[in-house]
């Protein structure tokens, strides 16, 4: 009989975890756990990342699109260093992802060996709530047990560090005396609900109140039914965070929209209008995006009680899951008859439908519109479709212009707000739902940093995916444009050409060299055709559109303070100066006066 090895039991109990796929990057520091990847014959797949924070971007994703242990793996030193960011997406995020790094032999640690870095002091951050070095074999089984918990049950990122003689040595488990930990496997979530006396406060306050708002995120997106029932009986609006846009769909006339600078006016003018505030489910960060302090009551639900009444003070903070909660707080809450104010806010969701198409619409300076790119890709949106964004000018219009419908599913880096996380995510997308379409929205400054390289990732696994319906769209504007525009409006800054301007790269001849299909757009008339073109493609597809990167991603409102500096950019000699005005100006008349051409 075969000896089992230390890696050869780690696999198995993953495996009765319910681990089926992990994200990687091989290195010599990890080899063990390969071999018995190899030999335990598909028990888990593997995915093989071009570089590991890759990986660990996908494990995030995986985490976020099954609600599953996202699980990443890489070598030691660089391996295990090159995790960190996407580790950190996940963490700030709140999913739960394993990272399993190598280590070299345990009697060279402490030799400033090659490759040796203190990875438990290293993943102590990102990692803090379980990150161990096992060092005999009768240590693992409780490691990865403690490991894949406290990840689940605390949703945050857990770390284990192997070193590499570990791996190979035959595996023993604990002994039945004192000094060892006899663990097992499992875990099922518990329905976390507030009292009876808590439910009560919160039900007080929000029937008292006239000009209900609520806001969700992510913590509600398995309780979007919920929230339209509470939002019903309040005739309250919902507003909706980033990592929030699937908890409810679009379509409904007093969803307002997003929050924030990528957020809505509607949002906007729900936020500084309404009387009570509830939050579910959302860490949103921006405190002056909420009603002023003292102007709302306010209620919040979050199963984490640490990210209660941070952003605004509450007057009732309720710790439970988001759709058990509502569930039984719904019975409590009276039917209120906010006719005026819920009128109030679908008139100013018509009005800013009509803006955003004329905002759309607008003649550039010789290129795209760039909302154009997401306003023509919205309605052709196959039903299940999943839709990912990366960080950006292009979350500006999927913030606003993308209009999700029940059933899809769509994410970003929100917490960490990365560069690069888009086409990572829409691979780890398909691969959990493989019969789906996926559709990534990309700057090309996250195409040139680090995604790429990704399209070979494509090109390798697309023939084993039951659909091929996989879109990469890159916004190729030829700027790292959110920064710019933040240089100007928030600095009050001219463009720094040097630090903005990236090159010009065909990305849609580099996706047809490594097999992929490949459109190219420079005229926006051209965009629903290559949209429908796409989409009924029988291999993946780079959708490259020449965009306009003088188009200003407009907040909701501009304070005084933002026009000051963005007019002392412009005195101080932007060199796209001519465009910006240009386009500012067009943009600025869609707003004032929607449907007028």
């Amino acid at each position: 009989m075969a000896t089992t090895t230390v890696s050869d039991f780690i696999v198995e109990r993953l495996h009765e975890w319910g681990v089926r796929r992990i994200y990687g990057y091989p290195g010599d520091g990890i080899n063990g756990m390969f071999g018995a990847l190899r030999r335990a014959q598909g028990k888990i797949e593997f995915v093989q990342a071009r570089h590991e924070e890759m990986a660990a971007f996908m494990a995030s994703a995986h985490a976020k699109f099954t609600g599953e242990l996202g699980v990443c793996i890489a070598t030691s030193g660089p391996g295990a260093a090159h995790l960190l960011t996407g580790l950190y997406d996940a963490r700030l995020d709140h999913m739960p992802v394993l990272a399993i790094a190598g280590q070299q032999a345990r009697a060279a640690l402490g030799a400033h060996y090659q490759q040796e870095l203190d990875l438990v002091s290293m993943f102590k951050d990102v990692a803090g709530a379980y990150v161990q070095q096992p060092s005999v074999p009768a240590q693992v089984r409780h490691v990865v047990d403690r490991a894949v918990r406290i990840a689940l049950s605390r949703r945050t990122v857990t770390a284990m560090v192997l070193p590499n003689d570990l791996q190979e040595l035959e595996y023993e488990p604990p002994a039945r005396k004192h000094g060892t930990a006899h663990s097992g496997v499992g875990y099922s979530a518990p329905e976390v609900v507030p009292r009876e006396a808590d439910l009560k406060r919160a039900a007080d306050v929000l029937n008292a109140g006239n000009r209900v708002a609520i806001l969700v995120g992510a913590g509600a997106m398995h309780a979007g039914d919920e929230v339209v029932a509470v939002a019903e009986r309040l005739h309250a609006g919902v507003a909706k965070a980033l990592l929030g846009k699937a908890a409810v769909p679009d379509d409904i006339p007093w969803v307002t929209g997003s929050i924030g600078l990528l957020g809505t006016r509607p949002t906007d003018e729900m936020m500084s209008s309404c009387d009570t505030l509830l939050m579910v489910g959302s860490g949103f960060p921006y405190s002056e995006f909420l009603p002023k302090e003292g102007d709302a009551r306010a209620v919040q639900i979050d199963i984490d009680a640490g990210m209660l009444s941070v952003r605004y003070p509450m007057e009732v903070s309720l710790v439970g899951d988001s759709a058990a909660t509502l569930r039984a707080l719904l019975p409590r809450l009276e039917q209120k008859n906010a006719t005026s104010w819920r009128n109030r806010l679908i008139h100013a969701g018509e009005r800013w439908q009509r803006v955003l198409g004329d905002r759309a619409h607008a003649a550039t300076s010789g290129r795209v519109n760039p909302q154009r790119v997401v306003t023509e890709l919205s309605p052709r949106l196959p039903d299940g479709a999943i839709v990912t964004s990366d960080s950006g000018s292009c979350a500006n219009w999927y913030a606003r212009d993308l209009k999700i419908r029940r059933g899809m599913m769509c994410s970003l880096s929100g917490g960490l707000a990365s560069m690069g996380a888009a086409v990572p995510y829409a691979i780890a997308a398909k691969f959990a739902h493989p019969e789906r379409p996926v559709i990534a929205l990309v700057g090309d400054g996250a195409m040139q940093m680090n995604n790429m390289a990704e399209l070979v990732t494509v090109a390798k696994y697309w023939r084993q995916w039951a659909s091929p319906r996989w879109i990469c769209c890159v916004f190729n504007n030829e700027d790292l444009n959110q920064v710019t525009w933040e240089q100007r409006v928030m600095q009050g800054d001219a463009k720094f050409e040097a630090s903005q301007d990236i090159p010009d790269v065909p990305y849609h001849r580099f996706a047809e060299l490594v097999g992929l299909t490949g459109i190219y757009v420079d005229n926006a008339e051209q965009l629903g055709d290559a949209w429908e073109q796409a989409l009924a493609a029988t291999r993946p597809v780079v959708l490259e559109v020449k965009t306009d990167p003088d188009v200003p991603p407009l907040p909701p409102h501009v304070t005084i303070e933002q026009a000051r500096h963005f007019a002392r950019a412009l005195m101080e000699g932007d060199p796209d100066e001519g465009g910006v005005i240009a386009n500012t100006a067009r943009q600025v008349m869609a707003s004032v006066m929607p449907g007028k051409k």
